[in-house]
């Protein structure tokens, strides 16, 4: 309509609020689950598959930094790979990246209700369960559609709160072993198969990714050319040392870390009594919920790409008249989560997350050589030195892993990137018919 002010998105989000978001994606509850898994395979030596993991991870990040920085859209992994590839590709990347925020995400409304019964038990009952998870989706919803400040708000006062009881946990557990007997300190040195070490590397892959989700929204940061690569490189180093500590602290506290479901609850149980276990459990919930404060503000952004690019139903890109929010894809994202989440579980919902996240990370890394001869390319405020050794290493690296994966996790890749061609030949039936 004639003289009717256009509909857009706000550039709302910080430097800071950049790198909160990138913390709570990455720091998420996998740190509260990990420790006794890593044992299960290596013991104490599971230390140092931490710092493995993340040379691997910080070659991918690296080259999320460069792409990144050619772009101020939204979309994040599939516009990197519409714009380098082309669309077919992109929609194929764009479908496994919405199907590892929605699965991480009903993964994590899952372990919420599972440690909420910790405080009251009954939360695992199938009505309790459902309450809570429709709260928790349902309240950030709200939060989110009224705002992206008010989402990225959130998420700053939450990447602090959470991260206070880790803290505490390190530090209180550390001055215990610097000032105990050394028969308290874990044996360090290597030992494991093969196939042990692939598993856990698997399994930091998980707990280091999620940064990905948070180049999603970048059509509503003040500077993303710029923030983005500061944001990964502070994500990355905050999450191997937390991680490397909190492990240490497991497994010199804790007999048996390799047994237990809570790991870091058990462990200051050992050390602080009932109180430092519930304070945990309470750090654990907070974790969660932050995760959730990141991953509804960026992933129906995604969502909110397709359709602006024509890839998806026009509808998903409808931006509040009052709230200047992607409104619809906050609501379709919130319900398919908790879809998800009510029908499976924490692990079913994990593995569909994990498997599809290495696709993207293989294609991101493609894309920095793409863009390089490309004529028409965005500029990158961002460039990697020797930067086809960056590609090739981060390449490798998801090849190698993707080996590993059971024929389940194929399966549902199988299945995901064939929905991706039925979308792709519909919207071109659709076009077709346009034109």
């Amino acid at each position: 309509m004639a003289g009717t002010k256009p509909t857009h998105l706000l550039r709302d989000i910080g430097r800071w609020s950049l790198v909160g978001l990138m913390l709570n994606a990455t720091i998420g509850s996998a740190v509260f689950g990990l420790p006794s898994l890593v044992a299960q395979h290596l013991g104490g030596a599971g230390l140092w598959a931490y710092p493995v993991a993340a040379a691997g991870m910080g070659v991918i990040m690296a080259c999320f930094a460069e792409v990144a920085s050619r772009f101020r859209q939204a979309g994040g992994p599939y516009l990197y790979s519409r714009e380098a590839y082309g669309r077919f590709a992109g929609l194929q990347i764009g479908w496994l990246a919405w199907l590892v925020r929605i699965a991480a995400a009903a993964a994590n409304a899952n372990l919420f209700v599972q440690y909420a019964a910790e405080f009251w038990p009954r939360a695992s009952q199938p009505l309790s369960r459902l309450a809570i998870m429709a709260l928790l989706l349902g309240i950030l919803a709200v939060i989110n559609y009224r705002g992206v400040r008010a989402g990225a708000g959130a998420s700053d006062v939450l990447i602090v709160t959470k991260l206070l009881p880790l803290v505490l946990f390190v530090v209180i557990g550390g001055a215990l072993l610097a000032f105990s007997t050394p028969d308290l300190a874990p044996p360090l040195a290597p030992r494991g198969s093969s196939a042990d070490w692939f598993a856990v590397v698997i399994l930091l892959v998980y707990a280091y990714g999620g940064f990905e989700a948070v180049l999603i929204p970048m059509s509503e940061a003040k500077d993303p050319q710029r923030d983005v690569p500061l944001a990964l490189g502070i994500a990355l180093a905050s999450a191997v040392v937390l991680y490397m500590l909190v492990q240490y602290v497991v497994v010199a506290t804790l007999p048996g870390a390799e047994h237990s479901t809570r790991p870091l609850a058990d462990a200051a149980r050992v050390f602080l009594g009932a109180p430092g276990a519930a304070l945990i459990s309470l750090g654990a919930l907070l974790s969660v919920y932050g995760y959730f404060t990141a991953t509804m503000l960026v992933t129906p952004r995604l969502t909110y790409a397709f359709a602006e690019a024509g890839d998806f139903p026009r509808w998903f890109a409808a931006v509040h008249p009052r709230f200047h929010t992607p409104h619809v894809s906050i609501v379709v994202f919130a319900l398919l989560t908790f879809i998800l989440a009510v029908i499976g579980d924490f692990r079913w919902n994990l593995t569909l997350s994990a498997v599809a996240r290495l696709f993207t990370y293989a294609a991101a890394c493609g894309a920095v050589l793409v863009f390089r001869r490309k004529a028409d390319a965005p500029p990158a405020l961002f460039r990697l030195p020797a930067a086809w050794l960056f590609v090739a290493l981060g390449t490798a690296f998801c090849a190698v892993l993707v080996t590993r994966m059971g024929r389940n996790e194929l399966f549902i890749i199988v299945a995901t990137t064939t929905l991706a061609l039925m979308h792709w030949l519909v919207t071109n039936l659709a076009r077709a018919k346009r034109a």
